[in-house]
């Protein structure tokens, strides 16, 4: 498939440090060239989301007017470093697009953005022979690392792209500090487009002023219109030979120029199709056009043995099954606090804040401060405190945990998009060391890790452990998962269940060993068990829903048994299995023992992940019968 955007029109410009405006031919090569980059960009993310891979199309399509300036004076002058650093890992779509109009890459490669194998990432991942020279994805991580490099070449001027939504990241307060007691020569291209993805901070944060931080910090600031090239182009040129740290304020509406998207939130996220379509129509791009409305996915759904054809979110039903518990709870606001940090949909936090507003703050992003908030309230007995942001960035909030637990505080943390599964997104978003949250001293340790295999088991849970004291981390995955079914083919945590902390589940009894599991790996196994068994090799499965507590009495009978596997996508470094053999060892108990995790750079695309890590079907019975032996 031919791109069907033509890229022949695009003219890399080579702009002089000491010239102060575009000259007319300058300026209509640059109105063309963005015109070029964002179509571009609107129509690849677009074929994106007709594949199911999501993507994010507002953010890379708002700086293309800045970035096209700065690669001009980075090609006209070797006193820039080369390359395009930006903390907003989702603004990625234009990191490809230069890399394809630098030379990197061929242009079709674009077709294929956030497929499996294809190396074009939800987020940078650096690949410096694929035109992708840095990694981002977690906000606030960007600018020290940019102050680095800066320091390391200090004659040569270094730009970061941010935007207003990045800057609440602690984080970047700590850079700006450092940059301007260094009086590095970085130069910050911030795109104020006033959306994040839980809505407007002008209206959820008031007080929150770009510019005003920014010079508190003792930055020379400059404020104005993104869109406006003649001004941008000088408000450029004077940052770039200032002396010293500058930052520029670029204020437009999130994805200016594009219907149905313009200045909203969902602008973030990747463009709805019929929307790109119109606006490729209103551009005479049929090509293009012709590609969205005829491109043919093959969806092949697959089924699990032992588990139900029909699944559900525990990450979605994780708000709901709270707002139900609210529901019975006098005065609610005098017990619960819920902080939400930016990722309310992703969390299922958005359904409290519809239905029980009283309890909920929209808190921006900054999770160290909001986990400690949800701390500080639930630091008396009575209070509860809840918390919800991706599992990846729990590992942003480690010192914050431990001090919260030496506060006594009562928390419950909803960490979703835990392991790999469906993470487009890819490395930097993996949530693959929850463990890390089980660093308590052990004397009175009530810190519990908890991974529901399914929503069912997830409301029993949840009902279980909300008044519970302690930390409370609360598991789920991006993806969907299935009801796990008894041996008579019924939900095995409806009605006549009840979740029990800290004890271990026999899902299949089996002679020959067990597979010990949990999460979106309990039903996959489950499957894997049942092949098994018709092959006549009788395994059997355990699901250990709390993590991190040993069930004296279900340890002592697989340990028993001829051999444990214990299968997880948690880092295979730092996950259950590499605690649980030692649990074993330590009680005697000598099975062969083998374990199955993460441990893999990630490839892109969705259900492949997991796979690729060695944790398919086929992958998983291969590692029993060698077991078996």
């Amino acid at each position: 498939m031919k791109f069907p955007i033509d890229l022949s029109g695009y003219t890399p410009l080579k702009l002089d440090l000491s010239q102060t405006a575009l000259t007319a031919e300058q300026r209509a090569t640059l109105v063309e060239n963005i015109r070029i980059v964002r179509d571009s960009l609107v129509f690849f993310t677009a074929l994106a989301n007709v594949k199911g891979l999501g993507g994010h199309t507002g953010g890379a399509y708002d700086i293309v007017p800045e970035l096209l300036i700065v690669d001009g004076f980075m090609k006209g002058s070797n006193t820039v470093h080369p390359v395009y650093f930006d903390e907003a890992g989702h603004r990625v779509a234009i990191q490809y697009m230069m890399a394809v109009l630098n030379g990197h890459r061929d242009e079709e490669s674009l077709l294929h953005y956030r497929e499996f194998g294809k190396g074009y990432y939800g987020h940078p991942e650096r690949e410096d022979k694929d035109g992708v020279f840095f990694s981002s994805g977690r906000l606030g991580h960007m600018w020290s690392y940019v102050n680095g490099v800066a320091e390391a070449d200090r004659e040569k001027i270094v730009v970061m792209f941010g935007s207003d939504g990045s800057q609440m990241e602690g984080d970047d307060a700590e850079a700006a500090r450092y940059a301007v007691m260094r009086n590095l020569k970085v130069k910050l291209m911030l795109d104020d487009n006033d959306v994040t993805i839980a809505g407007h901070p002008t209206q959820y944060m008031p007080g929150y002023d770009l510019v005003k931080t920014l010079e508190g910090h003792g930055l020379s600031v400059n404020a104005g219109n993104g869109e406006d090239l003649d001004a941008l182009f000088t408000r450029i040129q004077q940052a770039m030979v200032a002396d010293g740290p500058v930052a520029l304020v670029n204020r437009r509406k999130m994805a200016v120029g594009v219907p149905g998207i313009e200045g909203l939130p969902k602008g973030h996220d990747v463009i709805p199709v019929n929307l790109a379509v119109d606006y490729l129509k209103a551009r005479n791009y049929s090509a293009a056009v012709e590609i969205l409305e005829t491109f043919k996915v093959e969806k092949t759904k697959t089924t699990y043995l032992g588990s139900t054809p029909e699944s559900g979110k525990c990450r979605d039903d994780f708000g709901k099954i709270v707002c139900e518990i609210l529901d019975g709870i006098d005065e609610p606001a005098k017990k619960v606090l819920v902080v939400d940090s930016d990722l309310e949909g992703s969390c299922g936090l958005h359904h409290i804040r519809k239905n029980h507003p009283e309890v909920y703050v929209t808190a921006g992003i900054m999770e160290r401060n909001n986990y400690s908030v949800a701390a500080g309230f639930g630091s008396e007995p009575g209070r509860l405190g809840i918390f919800g942001t991706f599992a990846a960035f729990q590992e942003m909030v480690i010192s914050e945990i431990t001090m919260a637990r030496l506060n006594k505080a009562n928390v419950i943390a909803h960490f979703s998009h835990s392991g790999v599964d469906d993470m487009a997104d890819n490395t930097c978003h993996f949530g693959i060391n929850n463990f890390f949250a089980d660093n308590a001293l052990a004397e009175n340790d009530d810190t519990r890790l908890y991974f529901p295999a399914d929503t069912l088991q997830m409301k029993s849970m949840l009902k279980a452990i909300f008044n519970d004291s302690g930390l409370r981390f609360v598991y789920s995955t991006r993806s969907a998962t299935p009801w796990i079914l008894d041996t008579a083919g019924k939900k095995m945590y409806d009605e006549g269940y009840t979740f029990v902390p800290g004890k271990d589940e026999v899902v299949r009894e089996g002679s020959a060993g067990y597979i010990v599991s949990y999460g979106e790996m309990l039903y996959r196994c489950l499957d894997v068990v049942e092949q098994l068994k018709a092959e006549g090799i009788d395994v059997g499965l355990i699901n250990k829903p709390t993590l991190n507590v040993i069930d004296e009495d279900m340890l002592a009978k697989v340990g028993k048994a001829p051999f444990v596997l214990v299968v997880e996508t948690q880092n295979q470094k730092t996950g259950l299995g590499s605690r649980f053999g030692t649990w074993l060892l330590e009680r005697a108990l000598t099975p062969k023992f083998g374990t199955m995790g993460t441990c893999k750079l990630g490839q892109g695309g969705l259900t492949e992940q997991i796979p690729y890590q060695g944790m398919g079907s086929e992958d998983i019975k291969a590692k029993i019968r060698a077991l078996i032996g």
